[in-house]
């Protein structure tokens, strides 16, 4: 038998499988159709013409169903559709799809939405697929089975990713992905010291001319790392702010120090 809790709101009209478990302040709409094993843990709220498969599992806050978030879309009577076996963890948002494409945004089954992620309008995703935490599909695109999401990680509307593709942590996808790719972020380099920042902490013009000359001598010239910080320590004896950018950086890292030429050797090797 099915398990509703008291302050949960099931608008006449929706649909419930057996054995659904709807936990406490969930709201379902009038249109939507739960299957049977569908778990709702708590805050859960499901609306538009929405569908979800047996076996799977929606955590708190999910929002799945509500209109999407385009300003194109005119109030169509557009779906959701979730298969099978899924975990739909907390804060998790699925829209509806629009009149601008198939009028419906389809999920696969046995699939892991981590916390945050985001699935929009009008997308198709595959079966076995992983979103991490906060990892984000625009609208339209196209996402094949296996696929794997890192987290902060977003695929740009109308993208194709192809199956058994892995996207590295905040990579942002903006062309189609053939089969099988694997996608590693460029790293980011230093662009320059946060002067604005400085001054506004209440750095002296002296103390910031310091840290902007050493920063060029650490990171824009020709020696090591190592050498780098031996010459600025000996420069700028004294200053108290150079003097943390030289204990940073000897401190052991164990992934290496982020520089201008994206440098990622460890100070001590």
């Amino acid at each position: 038998m099915s398990q509703i809790h008291k302050t949960a709101i099931i608008e006449p009209g929706a649909k419930i499988g057996k054995d659904v478990v709807i936990g406490p302040y969930c709201i379902v709409g009038p249109h939507v159709s739960l299957a049977d094993g569908v778990i709702l843990k708590s805050h859960v709220v499901v609306e538009g013409r929405t569908t979800i498969g047996e076996n799977t599992k929606v955590y708190p806050f999910a929002s799945l169903g509500l209109a999407p978030q385009d300003l194109k879309y005119g109030g169509e009577d557009a779906e959701l559709i979730i298969g099978s076996n899924n975990t739909i963890r907390e804060h998790v948002t699925m829209n509806i799809g629009t009149a601008g494409d198939l009028m419906k945004t389809i999920v696969g089954d046995n699939c892991l939405f981590m916390m945050s992620s985001h699935v929009a309008h009008d997308c198709i995703v595959g079966n076995n697929v992983i979103l991490a935490n906060n990892a984000t599909l625009g609208g339209h695109v196209r996402l094949g089975n296996f696929v794997i999401l890192g987290g902060l990680s977003a695929v740009h509307q109308f993208v194709h990713v192809g199956d058994h593709v892995m996207v590295g942590g905040m990579s942002g996808v903006v062309r189609d992905v053939p089969p099988y790719s694997m996608i590693i972020p460029d790293y980011p380099n230093l662009s320059g010291i946060n002067a604005v920042g400085l001054k506004r902490a209440g750095f002296s013009p002296d103390e910031i001319r310091n840290i902007k000359k050493a920063y060029e001598i650490l990171f824009e010239g020709s020696m090591t790392l190592a050498e780098s910080v031996d010459k600025v320590q000996e420069i700028f004896k004294g200053d108290k702010a150079v003097a943390k950018i030289v204990e940073f950086l000897k401190n052991e890292s164990s992934r290496g120090f982020l520089t201008t030429k994206s440098y990622h050797g460890k100070i001590k090797s």
